[in-house]
């Protein structure tokens, strides 16, 4: 008998019937994900010693499930959860979907997932709004305050596709960005390599280095200038943790609203003015359907709030670039 509780007793022997959706993902990653607080070492021990079986035969940790298979878990005793915050369940805006795909448009101030003192994010709301979703992971991330095109896998080979083609560079990922100051080219390239670190306070920041850094690149395109600012699209040809933020900064146009990177008392003015957040939109994304192979091209527009500010723009500053 095929038993796919998601809560037994931890009396109990359980064997599971991987689906469609489990297929090609390892064993070890499988049973962490399924096997609800048990540490990572228990896992490894139960898998080392043969007390996992798939199709009652002995496998190790790098195995990848395939469809029809039947693993056996044995009993796991494990320590009463921590009582956590309900999560709210959240509908967000729809800009595609299919058996396999889903794409919103994520506001900003929310986080993608839980973690770093964040309760939860779109990704568990998401999965509390729709308790039927057998899966939901998220395919790439987006800074808490960025808002915009957040890709989302529905099932596990939807979801493998996606993460090869964003690693192999083939997904056209552009952003809207308000900068500081007069940008003066049509097109430019920045390479600048960049790297991780930690400050005193154990904050997470990035910063360029050309020694150590990993390889990033930025395209940057004017569409919009005025006396104190650019509306510019960045093209991210590679995806590094905060690559927009740093890049602009770095070349003396920090985006405006940024906290980590920017003129902090420019946003305090700012904020006066009606941008109470950083101007960073994920605007579009393309790529080759994970499933059909055709073409998607996605778009998300402005936020009401950002495009009321570049209205304002438009209203008091004079602009000498675009329409």
């Amino acid at each position: 008998m095929v038993s796919q509780s998601k809560n037994p007793a931890p009396s109990v022997v359980r064997r599971v019937l991987i689906e469609e959706q489990d297929a090609g993902q390892r064993i070890d990653n499988y049973l962490i994900r399924i096997c609800k607080g048990a540490p990572k070492s228990l896992i490894y021990r139960i898998l080392r010693s043969g007390e996992v079986r798939v199709n009652r035969g002995r496998i190790d940790q790098t195995y990848r499930l395939q469809v029809g298979d039947e693993v056996r878990i044995p009993p796991l005793r494990l320590a009463e959860p921590k009582a956590v915050a309900a999560i709210p369940a959240r509908e967000f805006p729809i800009l595609f979907e299919d058996e396999g795909l889903l794409v919103i448009d994520k506001p900003a101030g929310v986080a993608v997932h839980g973690g770093s003192g964040v309760s939860f994010g779109v990704i568990e709301q998401l999965r509390r709004q729709r308790p039927q979703a057998r899966f939901l992971e998220l395919a790439h991330r987006l800074d808490r305050e960025t808002s915009g095109i957040l890709l989302i896998g529905k099932k596990r080979a939807t979801l493998s596709r996606l993460h090869d083609a964003l690693r192999e560079g083939a997904v056209d990922k552009r952003y809207l960005a308000l900068i500081k100051g007069r940008w003066p080219n049509p097109v430019q390239h920045i390479r600048l390599a960049l790297t991780k670190y930690l400050t005193e306070e154990g904050e997470r920041r990035v910063a360029v280095d050309k020694d150590g850094g990993k390889a990033a690149h930025s395209i940057v395109r004017l569409i919009r200038r005025w006396e104190r600012f650019s509306l510019v699209e960045v093209q991210i040809k590679t995806g590094r943790t905060h690559q927009i933020r740093v890049h602009l900064t770095h070349l003396g146009f920090p985006l405006t609203g940024d906290d980590k990177y920017g003129d902090f008392a420019l946003n305090k003015a700012l904020q006066k003015e009606g941008l109470k957040r950083m101007f960073l939109h994920a605007a579009s994304l393309a790529l080759a359907h994970p499933g059909s192979g055709e073409p998607l091209t996605l778009n998300a527009p402005l936020p009401p709030e950002l495009s009321a500010f570049v209205a304002r723009l438009d209203e008091t500053e004079s602009c000498d670039y675009g329409g």
